[in-house]
């Protein structure tokens, strides 16, 4: 690795001085987890800011995902998308449910409603769909569905900071939506995550889970594990919130630029995003073919310049985990899909760069 080399994200941060004042109440407190005042601070803070009634936050992204299931007390088959991150199956099988595939809308790379229903056996408990690099999902379609056959939705919502449906949060949507902050994220605590509901039953429900099933007496009352955000953590959320508008401004404007000057190149084609419901958190490009994208990747690589195969391979296919069921759409975009270069300190000048590479690999 040197110094010029280009990775396809990194981290937004505040200035460090900012989080190291944040840091000095944490040393002179000596409180460092067990739901501390900056933990207690940053949920406040991040509700407020992205308009969400409540919010419990965690770890990681995955522990969000498996306090979700369990704090809906689920058990038997969680539809889910073969387009996501491993994590997603991974909490789903970690909580004794068993993943059902099914595949995704090639445009919109979500999981395509249209498809859930035949997916449905009297073992299904939930729908898990993925708001895939941001771009929410068909949350009407699919909670329709979940009302006619009596189901759970959870939303895998890791990549949803900052994403808004009607005005309001779409971390909102569903009986629970699990996101992550981590270090790749939009807002990051470097790692870290939350679950998201407005039932208020539920919601103090996660918090007992978070913190091993204690009730606010210390009694256990259910079972639950350690699933607790740091106060270390929470400081560098609360430093990274303040520049949270500007960062999605960015990588906004930086999509948009990419989008422009790459649509007219041969078989191009980019996620299908509606009524701006997308926080532009990375930067996927649909290529022609799969021969097509590595010789991109490789003339990139060439110039210290490392995009990276979100998500490869379709998660169905890992089958030392899980048993193969087709999703041909799914396997198709997996295997010629590449997120390039993005993320706040990006300069303009590296994605003309990266922009001219792209264009003269394809002539």
């Amino acid at each position: 690795m040197n110094n010029k080399s280009v990775f396809v994200t990194m981290p937004s941060l505040a200035p460090l001085e900012e989080y190291m004042e944040l840091l000095k109440g944490v040393w002179e407190r000596g409180i460092l987890t067990h739901n501390g005042p900056l933990v207690q601070q940053f949920e406040k803070e991040v509700n407020s800011f992205f308009n969400i009634k409540q919010s419990v936050a965690v770890n990681n992204g995955t522990i969000a995902i498996q306090m979700a299931i369990k704090a809906l007390a689920l058990k038997g088959e969680i539809i889910t998308s073969p387009f996501t991150w491993v994590a997603t199956v991974s909490a789903i099988q970690w909580e004794g449910c068993d993943p059902v595939f099914v595949d995704i809308n090639p445009e919109t790379l979500n999981i395509d409603p249209e498809l859930i229903e035949a997916a449905i056996t009297p073992r299904t408990v939930a729908i898990m769909p993925v708001h895939v690099f941001g771009n929410l999902c068909e949350i009407e379609a699919i909670e329709a569905i979940a009302r006619k056959h009596n189901l759970k939705v959870i939303y895998d919502a890791a990549h949803a900071v900052g994403t808004n449906y009607k005005g309001r949060s779409a971390l909102e949507c569903g009986d629970i939506s699990a996101t992550s902050y981590h270090a790749t994220k939009l807002l990051n605590t470097a790692e870290g995550g939350a679950c998201v509901t407005t039932d208020d039953a539920l919601h103090e429900k996660l918090k007992r889970i978070r913190f091993f099933g204690h009730n606010d007496k210390k009694d256990i009352v259910e079972e639950g594990f350690n699933g607790k955000m740091t106060e270390v953590n929470a400081a560098l959320g609360l430093a990274n919130l303040k520049y949270s508008a500007e960062v999605l401004a960015d990588r906004k404007a930086k999509y948009g630029y990419y989008k422009e000057a790459l649509k007219a190149l041969p078989g191009i084609s980019f996620q299908k995003v509606e009524n701006d419901a997308c926080n532009y958190s990375y930067m996927p490009v649909i290529f022609p073919s799969e021969a097509v994208m590595l010789h991109v990747e490789s003339e990139l690589n060439k110039s210290s310049i490392f995009p990276r195969r979100y998500f490869y391979p379709s998660v169905n296919t890992y089958t030392n985990i899980v048993k193969y069921q087709p999703c041909p759409k799914s396997e198709d975009i997996a295997s010629r899909i590449l997120c390039l270069p993005l993320y706040y300190t990006l300069p303009m000048q590296t994605i003309d760069t990266i922009i001219g590479i792209i264009k003269s690999s394809m002539k």
